[in-house]
């Protein structure tokens, strides 16, 4: 299969993937909001993996226009408890919105505003089922850690952006967000606690099971 094959390919996950109102209502304020908002295909494989791992007690680094949490929610029991982290009250009032939108009660979300590895530290460990780390990459490394104290075995880590806009597969490329991105990959990659799996979805997304 050539380049011009793949690109296609990749293409079709995006456009072939359905995205519900609330979701959709919540890029359309990610794009005021100037956030980037994680693709349908990515959305879709959060909503898959949420559901897989039947993940009640889910957590967000990076809210962004609450896109990434209505899919989390989707795949999530009826009774899962999403709590997103964010900096930006803007932001959160947006997911918010989209959490409403969906018909998502209010007991199923928790909306914490400050810095993920101030917040971090005062969650339980080994508590939740699943991690989204969607945050700022030079933070990345110690959210990692964080994450696996957080995780309970068996849980779920999931890092969107792990290609970094396809500049992680090329090694000419040495800037600061391409090279911690390319360590976080490896060092998932080569830790035995952890099954990993990096995807080319969206722009690329690692997957990493807490063993």
């Amino acid at each position: 299969m050539g380049a011009a094959d793949k690109a296609q390919s990749w293409r079709y996950v995006e456009e072939v993937t359905p995205e519900g109102a609330a979701a959709a209502g919540a890029r359309s304020r990610a794009v005021e909001l100037d956030v980037e908002a994680v693709t349908p295909g990515t959305g879709a494989l959060l909503a898959t993996l949420a559901a897989a791992a039947g993940a009640r007690h889910v957590v967000e680094i990076g809210t962004g226009a609450g896109v990434s949490g209505s899919w989390l929610l989707a795949g999530m029991p009826s009774d899962g408890v999403l709590t997103t982290i964010d900096v930006d009250v803007e932001h959160q009032r947006s997911a918010r919105t989209a959490f409403a939108e969906a018909g998502v009660p209010t007991s199923r979300t928790r909306t914490i505003g400050g810095r993920a590895l101030e917040v971090l530290p005062r969650l339980a460990n080994g508590a939740y089922d699943l991690v989204l780390l969607d945050a700022d990459v030079a933070d990345l490394q110690l959210l990692v850690e964080q994450a696996g104290r957080l995780l309970r075995s068996g849980g779920t880590l999931v890092v969107p952006h792990a290609l970094w806009y396809d500049q992680v597969a090329d090694p000419a490329r040495r800037d600061p967000a391409t090279t911690t991105m390319r360590d976080v990959v490896r060092s998932l990659l080569d830790d035995e606690g952890w099954t990993t799996s990096l995807l080319p979805v969206g722009t690329g997304v690692l997957v990493a099971v807490k063993k």
